[in-house]
């Protein structure tokens, strides 16, 4: 008979492991798909047309919060975990609900769930949301290009809108991000690419993904997501891992961000111009422990404003990654690192002002504190967004995102964009590793 199975995931690791695993193999029937940490997407169903032959109604999606009804009245017998940056302790107590209702617990690993692609490979990957891997893929592909290399990147997948649309996408212009009616969080991270002159693909079917991305690469970069591990193997393949020493201790206490220790070749240290000696140590202990081979690079997130007077002596607004907030638990970012250095008179806090879905999302992770986290999933999103930056009574706002909001929101007061790139310090740099690569 075959397994009923629920896939427990966020539109990303729970998408890419039916497509691999689930979806042509008859000895297991996928009755439901939970969702949790985005929203606007458990409303919706995994489309017949990606779904394969054996579901031509497609999959429904459900708030996970149903889970336990779920599985009851789908008589699953297996459920399978699949997104990341949750702590090992809350993973197993999904785990125990799962059990307790009468099924089994699975988290698939890579053999089952890793594509192989013919190309050499290179993976950026990290142990929590927000430790600075967009910046450590920048500088990858910075390195390769000025080998000669063409480099193509595959970005971990955020298919928020119409999935059947959104296959196979690939990015090459701003223009692409229209096109594509891509979100805040698309933005910032497929135009950083684009403006570097290099190319970035995303999307839902991964394997039809890499097969495009093989066509015009001469080296492909696994652009990593919140912590998951990569997609994709190589017989050439090098892994590299980003870890944060603001939050020391998380990389071996969240799923799968410690798995990622152990896979890698390369640890950046990340932030060490701005985090505590201690906790730096205390990181650096644990991924030795852990993976005494890999070759660890020490690297600093240097800041840069281009209005810093608009930061000095004034009430301040700081908007933030939106995931890093969130699912990603910061209790500060760039846009802090920034007001203080600069010395704001002191961070205003936004929650009093805040409407509709952004109201929400503060109270869904109440531990954001006076930050305002760049949530830009949906059009209502960042009107709301646009409408609490507005009606904050404060006289400038620091923006911390990876892109300029000032593009797509329209800022009434006084606004400065923080920026940030991975500055390598000492001996030895992702450059002179990549050589021997």
């Amino acid at each position: 008979m075959k397994r009923r199975v629920i896939i427990m995931g966020a539109a990303g690791r729970d998408f890419h492991n039916f497509n691999v695993y689930f979806r042509d193999n008859q000895d297991y029937e996928v009755v439901a798909f939970t969702a949790t940490q985005i929203p606007g997407i458990d409303d919706k169903k995994y489309p017949a047309e990606l779904a394969g032959s054996l579901y031509p109604n497609g999959i429904e999606i459900h708030p996970e919060a149903e889970l336990k009804q779920l599985i009851e009245e789908r008589k699953a017998d297996l459920v399978v975990f699949a997104y990341s940056d949750q702590p090992h302790e809350e993973v197993m107590h999904k785990a125990s609900l799962v059990n307790a209702v009468g099924a089994d617990f699975m988290l698939m690993g890579a053999k089952n769930t890793m594509i192989k692609t013919s190309k050499p490979l290179i993976t950026v990957c990290a142990v929590r949301t927000g430790c600075g891997k967009s910046q450590t893929t920048r500088a990858v592909i910075k390195a390769l290009k000025a080998k000669g290399r063409k480099v193509v990147s595959i970005r971990h997948p955020m298919p928020y809108g119409d999935l059947v649309k959104q296959k196979v996408q690939r990015f090459a212009e701003l223009e692409d991000l229209k096109k594509h009616n891509c979100t805040i969080e698309e933005m910032e991270e497929y135009e950083p690419h684009i403006m570097m002159n290099s190319v970035i693909y995303a999307g839902v079917d991964y394997e039809a993904i890499v097969r495009e991305a093989e066509k015009e690469a001469d080296v492909i970069i696994w652009d990593g997501g919140n912590n998951d591990i990569p997609f994709y193997c190589s017989d050439k393949q090098l892994n590299i891992v980003v870890v944060d020493p603001h939050r020391p201790g998380d990389e071996i206490s969240y799923y799968p961000g410690e798995t990622n220790i152990h896979l890698a070749d390369i640890i950046v240290i990340n932030k060490i111009d701005s985090a505590d000696l201690d906790d730096i140590n205390d990181v650096r202990a644990n991924v030795r422990e852990l993976n005494p081979s890999a070759k660890i690079v020490d690297g600093a997130s240097p800041l840069t404003v281009d209005k810093p007077e608009i930061i000095t002596g004034k009430k301040v607004l700081v908007v933030e990654d939106g995931p890093t907030l969130t699912h990603g638990e910061m209790t500060y970012g760039a846009g802090v690192v920034a007001a203080e250095k600069y010395g704001c008179d002191d961070l205003v806090d936004p929650r009093e002002f805040a409407v509709g879905e952004i109201a929400e999302t503060f109270e869904n992770y109440p531990e954001i504190g006076i930050l305002l986290p760049a949530m830009g999933y949906s059009e209502q999103q960042i009107k709301d967004l646009e409408k609490t930056i507005n009606d904050t009574d404060c006289e400038g706002v620091v923006i911390a995102t990876p892109i300029d909001l000032r593009r797509l929101v329209n800022i009434k007061h006084p606004a400065c964009q923080v920026s940030y790139d991975l500055q390598e310090i000492g001996s030895p740099t992702l450059a002179e590793l990549l050589q021997d690569f």
